[in-house]
């Protein structure tokens, strides 16, 4: 059996302690996405912290593999070692080039999503104004599905996600989303949604983070409820796990350099509060989830596809496709 954690994040730092990876596997973690930059990283940072986990990745090989495939990340189980590649989250790191999409598959990006939050060129954000898809995006999408690289629409607009998911030629996730009839956040997804990610032949991966689940302190119940809403909708083949945990590293000061403004990607408006920080589940949830899962109706079977089998169904597809 294989643990799928859709997303994760570290320090967006070169010098970022690995850690919180280590904690992820100890828990039963076999494979995880981790994010090195959203849109509000200039493309200078990104390419630092690629480099610094690539080198902290390959300085390990005991114990991390950077992986490009589902047969890479079985290998990496069987040897004891927790899989990893990389997502971006958001376009502005793209340079408006559709060309940029293979190179970062190349450096171990796996996992992409065109917007966070706000709109840019390609996309729309979640807590911005509706427009769709621009014609860049079309582009991007036809990049993305070329470059073998899951194209992934949290953070995005619930207009343009749809127009994503429809010009997808392969399935689409949501790595880190949850329902909104659940928590009617702006962050959460509709039942639209959900539908549409699932007719994708896509999975819509629950987050762990407090604001979504609508819990002070989420716990592996509140996360299996999510995940219980998802499999009701829309069949449990299309639910899964991006806990999204932060781990923060005090020592460690990676906040994007330049005009920084928090409150521009995380507004007021839409219910974020610099007073009131969001926790998360710990990592040693994993442990947890298989009871939590089975409490809310699932079967053994159907938590194991949920917990990681759903997600490999459609990297194995998504992955293999590159030329």
């Amino acid at each position: 059996m294989i643990n799928w954690d859709a997303h994760a994040c570290l320090p967006q730092h070169p010098q970022a302690d690995f850690t919180p990876v280590q904690r992820l596997h100890a828990a039963g973690v076999n494979y995880v996405s981790l994010n090195v930059g959203a849109d509000m990283n200039p493309l200078t940072q990104i390419m630092s912290v690629i480099a610094g986990y690539r080198a902290t990745i390959a300085a390990n090989p005991d114990r991390y593999a950077l992986v490009a495939s589902v047969d890479d990340i079985i290998q990496a189980a069987a040897d004891g070692r927790i899989a990893i590649s990389f997502d971006l989250e958001g376009a502005l790191p793209l340079l408006e080039q559709p060309e940029m999409i293979p190179l970062y598959a190349q450096l171990g990006v796996r996992q992409i999503h065109f917007a966070y939050n706000r709109n840019n060129s390609v996309a729309d954000g979640c807590h911005d104004l509706p427009r769709g898809l621009t014609p860049l995006g079309h582009s991007m999408v036809a990049a993305v599905n070329d470059a073998g690289i899951l194209m992934d629409c949290s953070h995005t607009g619930r207009l343009c996600s749809l127009d994503i998911m429809s010009a997808s030629a392969q399935p689409v996730i949501f790595s880190h989303a949850n329902p909104y009839t659940l928590v009617p956040h702006g962050r959460n997804i509709t039942d639209e949604q959900i539908r549409a990610c699932a007719a994708t032949g896509g999975v819509v991966c629950v987050s762990g983070l407090s604001w979504f689940l609508g819990q002070e302190h989420p716990t592996a119940d509140d996360v299996a409820r999510h995940v219980a809403y998802v499999a009701d909708l829309v069949g449990v083949s299309h639910a899964g796990i991006g806990l999204d945990i932060c781990f923060t590293q005090p020592e460690l000061d990676d906040t994007p350099p330049g005009d920084f403004d928090p409150t521009y990607w995380w507004p007021a408006s839409a219910g974020y509060s610099a007073e009131r920080a969001p926790t998360f589940t710990p990592p040693e949830v994993w442990r947890q989830l298989p009871a939590a899962l089975r409490k809310v109706g699932l079967s053994e079977s159907e938590a194991e596809l949920v917990l990681g089998r759903n997600m490999m169904r459609v990297a194995q597809q998504v992955w293999s496709a590159v030329p």
